[in-house]
């Protein structure tokens, strides 16, 4: 395998690979290690076999971290096919350019590996990786109190497009970025419970963006900026 990245892990050195569909098993196999370990498993929506498979065989990307020959982490990219639920819509791409669009998919850290910063150096890698010939933009969900994965994105310069209901029945935050154009220079904030929807959605109608968050006294809030 080549190794894209080498580093350490407190003593423990490790290395980053690209996956390919020889990889699956080992893939599943994580993903159910870290799903079991979750107390609150509703913050992760695991992939099917034929999900994995579809970024595998060349639709999208997916890196994996090794300590020898164990993989301990993985995170994927995926080029989604266009359908009703593109998050283009909800990120005001237009259709033409929604082939320019990859999401960033699931990732995944083994408990014994956690506390290390490795979802973090997985980001950095995979999106230096990102072919900006062939593509404009990044767009993610993720769900509402699943702090690490927001705080992951936000840490990555995505921002807050969206707040609404997404496969079916799950309330998630619509994530994007512009990997051509720097935000802007926004001259109103506006800050508010991460458990006030309706308000948040509101200030999204109003065309402000969600740009950071913070704690304060047992809370979590989102800044809104325009």
């Amino acid at each position: 395998m080549e190794k894209i990245y080498e580093g350490m892990l407190g003593e423990t050195p490790f290395y980053v690979t690209t996956l390919d569909l020889q990889h699956l098993q080992e893939i599943e196999n994580l993903q159910v290690e870290v799903y079991e370990s979750l107390v609150d498993q509703s913050i992760l929506q695991p992939l099917t076999s034929e999900e994995f498979e579809y970024i595998l065989k060349g639709n999208g990307m997916m890196i994996g971290a090794y300590v020898g020959q164990e993989l301990i982490a993985f995170r994927a990219l995926l080029n989604p096919p266009v359908d009703n639920e593109h998050l283009g819509y909800d990120c005001g791409i237009t259709e033409d350019a929604f082939n320019r669009v990859l999401y960033q998919e699931i990732s995944n850290v083994s408990p014994k590996y956690r506390g290390f910063g490795l979802q973090k150096i997985l980001a950095n890698i995979i999106m230096s990786q990102i072919d900006l010939a062939k593509y404009d933009y990044i767009c993610s969900t993720v769900k509402p109190y699943n702090i690490p994965s927001l705080k992951d994105k936000f840490a990555q310069g995505l921002v807050v497009k969206g707040l609404k209901i997404k496969y079916v029945d799950k309330l998630r935050y619509i994530f994007f970025k512009d990997l051509r154009q720097e935000l802007p220079i926004f001259k109103e904030k506006k800050t508010i419970s991460m458990d006030d929807t309706v308000g948040q959605q509101q200030l999204l109608k109003q065309g402000y963006t969600g740009t950071s968050m913070y704690e304060d006294q047992n809370d979590w809030l989102v800044v809104y900026e325009k």
